[in-house]
């Protein structure tokens, strides 16, 4: 497992039964597997820990799937 540190926004997917991605300023997408309440806000910029899980079964097709493990949010002005 290897830990990544990622800046990018919060967005909820509507896809399926709908979940919280994070979209990194870099364009890659990833999906939190323990996305913090505090994160579910529609466009919050973030920075995180996380570390990338490998051996995820989700039914969901979008991202990779991390463990965030630290985060703060950014106010951008």
């Amino acid at each position: 497992m290897a830990m990544v540190r990622i800046s990018g926004i919060a967005k909820y997917q509507d896809i399926g039964l709908g979940f919280w991605g994070i979209i990194a300023s870099s364009g890659e997408h990833y999906r939190p597997v323990n996305m913090p309440s505090e994160l579910k806000k529609e466009g919050l910029s973030i920075r995180c820990k996380a570390i990338e899980i490998h051996d995820d079964e989700s039914i969901f097709m979008w991202g990779k799937a991390i463990k965030i493990v630290s985060f703060e949010t950014m106010v951008i002005s």
